[in-house]
């Protein structure tokens, strides 16, 4: 009790007294004004982050893998942003993983005691055959949630790199990770409920975790997503407007490349421009590490 009590994210807002008592219009306008100050505490945050970013990519870069660690809100929003890395940028689906306390079951169902298992929160760096070459992210508002805790601590063991995000400063959580990254967004519109601004601020820095990440590791081509997965009729849409945007050619051209190469985007990129045939594209790309630039400019 006394513990959460300190605690920003269980500190109630100075105008709340009378919240039930307002109009819906006045609810969504004072909850919007809240909300503003989430993306200015992150741009706070950015000397922390920006140093987590950087060592996130060098284990990746060397064959490592990420996985976030969360209980509740910010398990389901680690889940949300690890799941959209394959059709995204075509990541292995083993490359960025998540972990939500109480397992799949508490991605549509509250399973509030699981949080509390720090025992269960060590377990994962076992059954996710996590390394010394990985890196584990830990996701809680408080900062203090024992299953996200306990996982830190077991990565901490092995030589993984850790990362903590917290809402709040001086954190256990922050203390306990190797790159503390804690976006302090003061009280929420409803108090103690961190799947608001705490939330919104955990879904900006995953995404930029994961986003960045992927930008060092040559997942795109300026802002193009040219490894896009293009599983659906939406996705191959897309991957036809890319090449057309990056080759000039027209729809037909783009489309019959991408058909030739197996809808592959930078493949298809450099049977229009480099008048390669697909297997040579793929060799080319291969010794680039896979990347599009390089392998547009450089020697064949």
């Amino acid at each position: 009790m006394n513990e959460l009590s300190g605690l920003d994210t269980e500190a109630t807002a100075a105008d709340a007294a009378d919240l039930d008592l307002l109009p819906v219009a006045e609810l969504a306008a004072r909850m919007n004004a809240g909300d503003q100050h989430v993306p200015l505490a992150v741009r706070d945050a950015l000397p922390a982050i920006v140093p987590a970013i950087e060592a996130v990519v060098e284990r990746l870069a060397a064959g490592g893998r990420l996985c976030y660690v969360g209980a509740g809100t910010p398990g389901r929003l680690a889940v949300v942003d690890a799941s959209e890395c394959p059709p995204t940028f075509n990541t292995d689906p083993d490359l960025v993983t998540a972990v939500i306390a109480g397992g799949p079951a508490a991605l549509t169902n509250s399973i509030e005691g699981a949080e509390d298992d720090w025992d269960a929160g060590r377990a994962v760096v076992d059954e996710r055959g996590l390394t010394a070459g990985d890196v584990v992210v830990g996701v809680a508002a408080s900062g203090r949630t024992p299953f996200v805790l306990g996982a830190i601590e077991a990565a901490n063991e092995i030589g993984a790199l850790t990362l903590g995000v917290a809402s709040v400063t001086d954190s256990r959580l922050g203390h306990a990770a190797a790159y503390p990254i804690e976006v302090v967004v003061g009280p929420e519109f409803i108090t103690g409920s961190t799947r608001l601004k705490a939330g919104t601020a955990q879904k900006l820095v995953l995404n930029m975790i994961s986003t960045i990440t992927m930008i060092r590791l040559g997942k795109t081509y300026g802002p193009l997503m040219v490894d896009v997965r293009a599983s659906n009729a939406k996705l191959r849409i897309r991957a036809i407007r890319i090449v057309v945007e990056i080759t000039g050619a027209t729809e037909a051209e783009a489309r019959e490349a991408l058909e030739r190469s197996g809808w592959e985007v930078k493949v298809a990129t450099l049977v229009l421009l480099r008048g390669l045939e697909p297997v040579a594209a793929r060799e080319l790309l291969g010794r680039h590490d896979g990347r599009l630039r390089p392998a547009l400019d450089g020697e064949e």
